[in-house]
């Protein structure tokens, strides 16, 4: 849809995909599950998150906070069951990493489209 004044489209706030918003956190959200199959799209996620958590907002910041400590936590929960892989318990702390980093962003996602703050973005746990 076109402005008729100014011949430019009328854009919603959520058009910008790369500034702060709801789009932007579900994208980072997804960034981080699509890790999982293509690898590198969570260090995008994160360099996304990082660049709108000084720009955002309200409810918006919590999930910013929330979305790069499940990247740093979840880097180290996965170097601390990779060191213990030798031991072989390593391998049930990879999947109880990739639990915890899912379920962080599917909480993460369910929050983002009800516009809603993480309770506590600063926690350990989910």
């Amino acid at each position: 849809m076109a402005d008729p004044m100014s011949n430019e489209p009328v854009r919603s706030p959520d058009d910008n995909w790369l500034e702060p918003g709801k789009t932007n956190i579900q994208l980072v959200y997804i960034l981080y599950l699509l890790s999982f199959v293509v690898g590198i799209t969570s260090i995008v996620g994160v360099v996304i998150a990082y660049l709108n958590k000084t720009k955002a907002t309200g409810w918006m910041q919590s999930h910013y906070i929330w979305a790069i400590r499940t990247f740093w936590i979840g880097i180290l929960y996965g170097f601390i069951s990779l060191m213990l892989t030798v031991v072989f318990i390593g391998f049930l702390g990879m999947l109880a990493t990739i639990i915890w980093v899912v379920v962080r962003c599917v909480v993460g996602l369910q929050k983002a489209g009800n516009q809603e703050p993480i309770a506590d973005p600063y926690k350990w746990l989910i």
